[in-house]
């Protein structure tokens, strides 16, 4: 674990549920952006597919313990968090056997804080400046774990002509989790992905959302780019396959917009407290 930080740790967890719409790419890519800019981050990845982990590099021979043996009580997490090729990035990997947490918790008391207790220890630590959670794309108890586990939430949303419908079912999720299980859950952002400037239906999907929600929309979008969909084939995040790109570049955009944010964060909170 990394040394001591001077600032509590932020859980972030990045989640819709719908499939597409760049969850895993945003995770991969946003973690190691916020590690490029001094941050230290542990992205855990909470989909049985474990694309995460794929992408960034970590097959599965090296996933000796996962997100499964955590949850299950099985490994304490440290145990399970594996180094990346990436300086300040670490990883707690996912498998196939995710699937089948929902059954094996059962009716288990505390099944929705399983997540939120075993990061206790990293939070105590204060090793870390940031936890992302990739979560699968619907809302089971994987999710709902997450979402009991965080600080905030960060919603990719695709520029899609569904977009703000399937959101709004998102927004309920969130309310009930802040309603019954985490009263400190908030929005952290939401952020437009696979913008093509080209297509005007884009543009439309981009004004409706700023409409809707404001200043809650972040400015950064995230653009169709084909070296970002290359990247997770080769084991890399996109800033490593390819910094230059137009994807690359806006994820590092946006890494600056989340720290800036949680710095506003903060300075509201010392004027409060003063």
């Amino acid at each position: 674990m990394p040394e001591k930080s001077e600032r509590p740790l932020r859980v972030l967890v990045i989640a819709n549920q719908k499939g597409g719409v760049g969850k895993t790419t945003t995770a991969i890519n946003l973690g190691t952006a916020l590690a490029a800019v001094g941050e230290h981050v542990l992205l855990i990845d909470s989909d049985p597919q474990g694309n995460a982990s794929t992408g960034l590099g970590v097959g599965r021979a090296l996933r000796k313990n996962t997100l499964y043996d955590v949850l299950m009580g099985e490994k304490p997490i440290v145990e399970a968090v594996v180094r990346t090729n990436l300086p300040g990035l670490d990883l707690v990997p996912a498998d196939p056997d995710l699937s089948g947490v929902e059954l094996e918790l059962g009716q288990q008391t505390r099944r929705s804080f399983k997540l939120r207790d075993a990061l206790e220890p990293v939070r105590q630590a204060r090793g870390y400046t940031y936890v992302l959670i990739d979560c699968p794309p619907s809302l089971n108890l994987l999710t709902v774990n997450a979402m009991t586990a965080a600080d905030a939430v960060l919603v990719p949303l695709q520029c899609e002509f569904f977009a703000l419908e399937g959101l709004t079912q998102l927004m309920r999720t969130i309310d009930l989790v802040r309603g019954s299980l985490n009263p400190r859950l908030e929005i952290q952002g939401v952020v437009l992905t696979m913008y093509d400037r080209r297509n005007s239906l884009s543009e439309q999907v981009a004004g409706d959302v700023r409409g809707h929600f404001g200043e809650t929309v972040y400015q950064t979008v995230i653009p169709r780019n084909v070296r970002v969909s290359e990247a997770p084939s080769f084991g890399k995040p996109a800033l490593v396959y390819d910094l230059k790109c137009a994807g690359s570049q806006a994820y590092l955009k946006l890494a600056r917009e989340v720290v800036l944010r949680e710095r506003a964060r903060r300075q509201d909170l010392a004027a409060g407290a003063a």
